[in-house]
């Protein structure tokens, strides 16, 4: 009965339903206006086609153009009201003149390091391309002067996470997708408690939707009255808005500048195996420490200037402010950011170069593997080229509906060469590419559309770095405890099971 309750009562539910019921109510008028009146429905089916031309002539994802053609031209009327209240993937006008301003007033202080990219050059030109295309179009510079470490699950990067924390005298950002009250959450709010108290600044931002879930409705005030600087992005609010399709999926941990973590690892016990949600919880991160840590401070504030409206002097949190020494070197790090505001998938391009540029082997994680025709291209050329591509999805999933269209993918990649492994202990989270001991990068970018066309993510590209061949390790550690799927196991299924996945893949870009 509690668990009921808690469904009835929790924001998911009310706010759920007000939107359903507000789509319900257009719906309806709509649909009695278009059946009662002939020119209504003549008018809607003219609206239709025009709509589906301007869809087909966006330089947009193909497979969206198509769900959302089929979609509208099977039911104009319902088709037409959930693209326009869901289908476009850039927020309002307003909304994104505000999110450009601040973005580009922070990203005007990164600056090229151009002795760092003419060593690149000298040392791999196919790095140095991929390098070339995170500074040109995804407007973030390369950096020498920082170390890394690859954590293989959420509990080895937790304990460095808290010392890092500890370690603070100036200031503390973080950003993440989801947090929830428990060991892991609890313990980081008492350090930033005690952090503030002795004069450090401590800002949070987290994702209102993906908090829907963890969080009552304006948790961010709890925060505030501790001393936490704290804004919720997206508010989950109960009317109907576009900009509920845009989250911020990112995870980043700043400290005094210096510092950085990030990965898929967010603020939830599940992450670090203190509770068991589908089996055990795999998830990977990352540690940067010198300069490119500055990289994802300008994303924090970009995003914080946004939220809040402000337009503050930035550069006081550059890491050469609080440490004058040199920073360690041992490899070439760039982290990145992506957005669903440029046009520019950032995120899945740098996933094409890695592939398209391999040599020997790519091997990659991920949660979901529902992928668009151009990178499906890419994987099976690659394997059919001789290279070493293998995937790691979950062994058990936490939305059955998405893992069954994961796995729909699985025949057509098996059968041009690619080795697919289900992580049999249970969830991988994590989200990480390495190619030819060479290069890698860990983020919060999943294989899915969602990640790669509407959210706000981040990740790391290191070419050298220590943590590209403990990426390396831990890939092989992962596929002595998966099970390899085979040609069989895609053609036994059930012929209902076969039908809903071609089913799901027709709508994918819209799940």
């Amino acid at each position: 009965m509690k668990k009921i309750a808690h469904l009835l009562l929790g924001r998911v539910f009310v706010v759920g339903l007000s939107i359903l019921l507000q789509v319900g109510w257009m719906f309806i008028v709509l649909w009695r206006f278009n059946y009662q009146f002939t020119y209504v429905n003549l008018a809607f089916r003219v609206i239709a086609v025009i709509v589906v031309l301007v869809i087909v002539n966006k330089w947009v994802n193909p497979a969206n153009k198509l769900s959302w053609t089929f979609l509208i031209l099977l039911s104009p009327v319902l088709g037409l009201l959930l693209y326009f209240l869901f289908g476009r993937s850039g927020l309002t006008k307003q909304t994104r003149r505000k999110m450009d301003a601040a973005g580009a007033a922070v990203s005007a202080h990164l600056k090229r390091d151009e002795e760092a990219e003419k060593a690149l050059r000298a040392e791999s030109i196919g790095a140095f391309r991929q390098s070339e295309y995170i500074r040109e179009w995804g407007c973030f510079p390369l950096y020498r002067g920082t170390t890394t470490r690859y954590y293989k699950c959420g509990e080895e990067m937790f304990p460095d996470m808290l010392a890092a924390l500890e370690s603070a005298e100036h200031f503390i950002f973080l950003e993440y997708f989801i947090i929830e009250e428990g060991y892991m959450f609890n313990a980081v709010v008492d350090i930033l408690e005690r952090k503030v108290k002795e004069g450090v600044e401590v800002r949070l931002i987290y994702d209102d939707v993906g908090c829907v879930n963890t969080l009552p409705a304006g948790y961010y005030k709890k925060l505030q009255k501790k001393g936490i600087k704290c804004a919720a992005f997206n508010p989950f609010r109960p009317i109907i808005s576009v900009v509920m399709n845009n989250r911020d999926h990112r995870k980043i941990l700043v400290v005094d500048g210096a510092l950085g973590f990030t990965g898929g690892i967010n603020l939830a016990d599940e992450y670090i195996n203190k509770v068991e949600r589908f089996g055990y919880w795999k998830d990977t991160g990352i540690r940067i420490e010198g300069e490119a840590v500055w990289s994802l401070t300008t994303m924090f504030l970009s995003m914080w200037n946004y939220i809040v409206g402000s337009d503050e002097d930035c550069c006081a949190y550059m890491p050469s402010v609080h440490q004058k020494a040199p920073f360690e070197d041992d490899g070439y790090v760039q982290p990145y950011g992506d957005s669903p505001l440029d046009h520019e998938n950032v995120g899945e391009d740098i996933y094409l170069n890695i592939i398209t540029r391999a040599t020997k082997y790519v091997y990659i994680f991920t949660p979901y593997l529902i992928v668009d025709h151009e990178m499906l291209v890419a994987l099976c050329n690659a394997a059919k080229s001789g290279i070493d591509v293998r995937i790691v999805t979950p062994g058990i999933p936490d939305k059955k509906t998405v893992y069954l269209l994961t796995q729909s993918y699985y025949e057509p990649l098996i059968r041009c060469g690619v080795k697919i492994y289900q992580y049999t202990p249970g969830f991988i989270h994590a989200k990480c590419f390495v190619c030819d001991d060479e290069i890698a990068t860990v983020g919060t970018v999943n294989l899915d559309f969602r990640s790669l066309y509407l959210h706000f993510e981040c990740g790391i590209w290191m070419y050298r770095s220590a943590a590209v061949m403990q990426v390396k390790e831990d890939c092989m550690e992962t596929f002595s405890c998966s099970e390899e799927m085979t040609l069989e196991f895609c053609r036994n299924r059930a012929l209902p099971v076969r039908i809903l996945q071609s089913l799901l893949r027709l709508f994918a870009p819209l799940l």
